[in-house]
């Protein structure tokens, strides 16, 4: 068997015993036979070399890709298009003038001093499944910069073709680095130099940072103009270009300090840049905060800011909150306080926006009274801030008494009924406080429920402690804090000279806030309830403890100012009928929406600071 295999002719009848490789050459001398021999096998040799060790310069022969497991077309400058990797690892090109390229390069890279024409303005271009990155050279200039490794995205506006992210690339696949100095392009253009891999890692670090939150485009003392730009990261990323530097020095430690401050031990301090908004110039005021509207003539309480004593308050910029809001919900939930603190904020927004059209309520309303609930629609951020009236928190209910007459009552055991509508909100702030003072709440007798039982007579001290737990509860329930920022918003403190809101209290002819701390009210016993209550949560809840700096401002209320037009027995005693709860707008509680700002950019900072 092993002698027929030997002796098997091949090639139409030749053995292989017969076969000389001599007779490949018929050579007459044996020196040009000897010089053959050596020149096929350098030959050999050389295209071993090439083929194992593939350079990762785009200007070496076509087979070192054969290895590397990427293809890069290098097409002339005669050719009308570039050539791009496609998702499954192929090249395509618009012209064959790539494949000349290809095979003039080995002649450029055997004998590189003599090659200039062969890829004089070419431009070379890869990209990603996810991602194109594409550059260009010229002939003079040195190879760019290779890296394996998938490119930091630079800090610039990029062209259509280039999405803001490139994923990691496969193994190796080969990454021409752009400097952040060049243009995104397919056509042909001049670069300047290679610069060093370190150096555009540096610079381009750099500028990431730079441009990586809003702390670092906020001026201290903005005037909110709706010109003014920054940049933010959102839930959907980076909407538009980045502004990269700090309009003053140290504002970022302006924000930074804030983490270590209290920011409600401070004190009302005289500014005549404030207020935020010119009185009158916000037609979505409620009349009964609309002092200006209603003829109170003194304007000294609209130019007071609250400062904090161990930092100061970025003054709240009404457009660079609304690009800390873009495309999230922002909701106030609780008594007409909160509308106020609520319209407040709505009138900051609006009134830094020039096309003040789109902004608009979602039902079209315009006064903010009668429904239990409003939405408010800033169409260029794609934003809402809401409104959900819920004077408890829990629920209002109703049950039948013995004799199966109906009756009010307080479900202190279950949560308001809008509650499903805001617990996937970005941004919630809740407050109570006011409408436990009243007869019913205070009194106790047959209106708090819970289950089935109605409790003949309830402190409202109780009674207010078994509500904050059923609300404490159904935030840990159904609040995802990694999505929600909670805030609680404090007691706003009232300022009713002789009498309560319904027995003739009075606080007209104050313009002038508390100075001596001795005539401030004792902390409110209900809030230390809360602030039992928040201690044990699992949820992290904001407390915006304004009891203090509203204690203060006996001046900031509507007074006799509520409403433009009286009926006959309220012009007989005006007195008698005086507003000492809510706040004028422009007023207090524009700083209260100063404090969430403030909470806001400290919580961008920190997030900041945990992304680096």
């Amino acid at each position: 068997m092993a002698e027929s295999t030997k002796y098997m002719p091949v090639n139409g009848g030749a053995v292989v015993s017969d076969f000389k490789f001599t007779k490949i050459f018929s050579f007459k001398t044996k020196r040009t036979r000897a010089f053959a021999y050596v020149f096929m096998a350098v030959f050999v040799a050389l295209t071993v070399f090439l083929a194992f060790n593939p350079s990762s310069n785009p200007s070496s022969p076509w087979f070192s890709n054969i290895f590397s497991g990427s293809s890069f077309g290098i097409s002339s400058s005669r050719s009308s298009g570039s050539t791009n990797l496609q998702p499954n690892g192929t090249a395509s090109s618009s012209s064959d003038g790539g494949i000349r390229s290809q095979f003039s390069s080995i002649y450029s890279f055997l004998f590189n001093s003599n090659s200039t024409q062969s890829n004089q303005n070419s431009t070379v271009s890869t990209s990603s499944s996810s991602g194109t990155v594409a550059g260009s050279r010229s002939a003079n200039s040195e190879a760019p910069t290779v890296n394996n490794h998938p490119p930091i995205a630079p800090n610039q506006t990029r062209t259509g073709g280039v999405r803001d992210k490139v994923e990691s690339m496969k193994t190796n696949q080969t990454t021409i680095r752009t400097p952040p100095s060049q243009p995104v392009s397919n056509q042909t253009t001049q670069t300047k130099p290679k610069q060093s891999l370190e150096t555009l890692k540096n610079a381009t670090q750099n500028g990431a940072k730079s441009s990586s939150g809003i702390l670092k485009s906020m001026p201290e003392n903005s005037n909110g103009s709706a010109n003014s730009t920054s940049s933010v990261v959102n839930k959907g990323g980076n909407n538009g270009t980045n502004t990269g530097r700090l309009a003053k020095p140290g504002v970022e430690d302006l924000v930074k300090n804030l983490s270590n401050c209290n920011l409600f031990d401070g004190n009302w301090v005289r500014d005549e840049s404030y207020p935020l908004y010119k009185p009158g110039s916000c037609s979505l005021i409620d009349e009964q905060f609309n002092c200006f509207v209603n003829g109170r003539p003194d304007k000294g309480f609209q130019m007071l800011k609250w400062k904090p004593k161990a930092c100061t308050l970025p003054r709240l910029d009404g457009s660079r909150m609304l690009q800390l809001l873009r495309g999230k919900r922002l909701v106030f939930v609780g008594d007409s306080l909160n509308r106020n603190m609520w319209e407040s904020l709505i009138c900051i927004l609006r009134n830094s926006i020039k096309d003040q059209t789109k902004v608009y309520e979602a039902s079209g309303r315009h006064h903010f009274r009668s429904e239990p609930s409003y939405s408010f629609v800033f169409k260029d951020y794609d934003c809402t801030v809401e409104f959900f009236v819920a004077p408890f928190i829990v629920r209002e209910s109703e049950t039948k008494d013995k004799n199966g007459a109906k009756k009010e009552t307080l479900r202190l055991d279950l949560i308001g009924t809008s509650a499903d509508q805001y617990k996937n909100a970005d941004i919630v702030v809740f407050n109570t406080g006011h409408w436990w003072t009243h007869e019913k709440t205070a009194k106790g007798k047959d209106y708090y429920q819970e289950g089935s039982h109605v409790y003949g007579e309830l402190n409202v001290l109780e009674a207010f402690r078994k509500a904050m737990t059923t609300w404490g509860r159904w935030v840990d329930a159904n609040i995802n804090p990694s999505k929600t920022l909670v805030f609680f918003r404090g007691y706003s403190a009232s300022h009713f000279r002789g009498g309560q809101w319904n027995s003739g209290g009075q606080c007209d002819n104050e313009v002038e806030p508390i100075k001596n701390t001795t005539y401030l009210t004792p902390y409110p016993d209900k809030m230390k309830v809360l602030e039992k209550v928040l201690r044990g949560m699992k949820t992290r809840v904001s407390y915006l403890n304004i009891t203090r700096l509203t204690d203060f401002r006996k001046d900031g209320h509507p007074s006799i100012y509520r409403k433009k037009h009286y009926s006959d027995e309220e012009r007989r005693s005006p007195l008698h009928f005086q507003d000492c709860s809510h706040w004028c707008l422009p007023g207090v509680p524009d700083s209260w929406n100063e404090i969430l700002y403030a909470q806001l950019l400290l919580n961008e900072y920190q997030n900041q600071q945990l992304k680096h």
